[in-house]
């Protein structure tokens, strides 16, 4: 299949782009450091701005196309990547033991950055996996249902694409520590919980996405998109 280019430039898709990966690096180093509980329900605190990620990523890819949010998703990958490098160089550098600060802020430092490479490596990889599917799914439900019905593909990608982040990620962060009846019952929560907000966040994301129609004149459908995700091309 032939790749048509879309080599317009775009008023707010760098806003976006911004917004996508300030909320993705948020999450995933903020929200890991606490594990809330909820009427009876353990979860971690991140769990609860991560499936905004998933919003930008559904309204990047029905406005600008698969291939613009392709681009957004590598860049929120190398974030992550550069987030997770320089939080561990930052972690093993020497401490100043003349600074008495120091005693309080390196176990903190450790305590929240400081994750196994299981966690990290599962976290990065089901986030990839994850929006590349979500984006993936809506663009292909936009072409079928001739964009109609975007509560349904919103929400649709979003369960597909929080399923592959949740097979990935606690299979590979957790197996052999947690139960296998634990890490169930964690992934079915935290699954519903964020296909919930998505949902949730239906009428925000109709808002948006109309709004951004209108002042980018754009409306794109993936007809001759080329859906590798290994590629940078508009």
């Amino acid at each position: 299949m032939t790749q048509v280019h879309n080599a317009r430039h775009y008023k707010y898709y760098d806003l976006v782009m911004a917004a996508f990966v300030t909320v993705l690096l948020c999450s995933n180093l903020i929200g890991p450091g606490k594990v809330c509980n909820f009427w009876g329900f353990t979860f971690g605190a991140g769990n609860l701005f991560f499936p905004i990620s998933y919003i930008f990523g559904d309204i990047l890819t029905e406005v600008y196309g698969y291939a613009r949010a392709r681009k957004v998703i590598w860049a929120g990958f190398g974030a992550m990547i550069f987030a997770t490098f320089m939080s561990q160089i930052v972690l093993r550098m020497p401490v100043d033991a003349g600074e008495p600060y120091n005693k309080i802020i390196q176990p903190a430092l450790e305590t929240v950055f400081g994750n196994t490479w299981r966690i990290v490596a599962g976290s990065i990889l089901a986030f990839w996996a994850g929006d590349f599917a979500n984006s993936y799914v809506l663009a292909r439900m936009k072409v079928m249902t001739e964009g109609r019905f975007l509560w349904m593909r919103t929400i649709g990608s979003t369960a597909v694409g929080q399923a592959v982040d949740s097979v990935i990620f606690y299979p590979l962060a957790f197996l052999g520590t947690w139960t296998p009846g634990k890490m169930l019952q964690v992934i079915l929560f935290n699954y519903a919980l964020k296909v919930a907000w998505e949902a949730l966040n239906t009428p925000l994301t109709y808002a948006i996405v109309a709004f951004l129609k209108r002042a980018e004149q754009e409306d794109y459908y993936d007809r001759t998109t080329d859906f590798t995700p290994f590629s940078l091309n508009d």
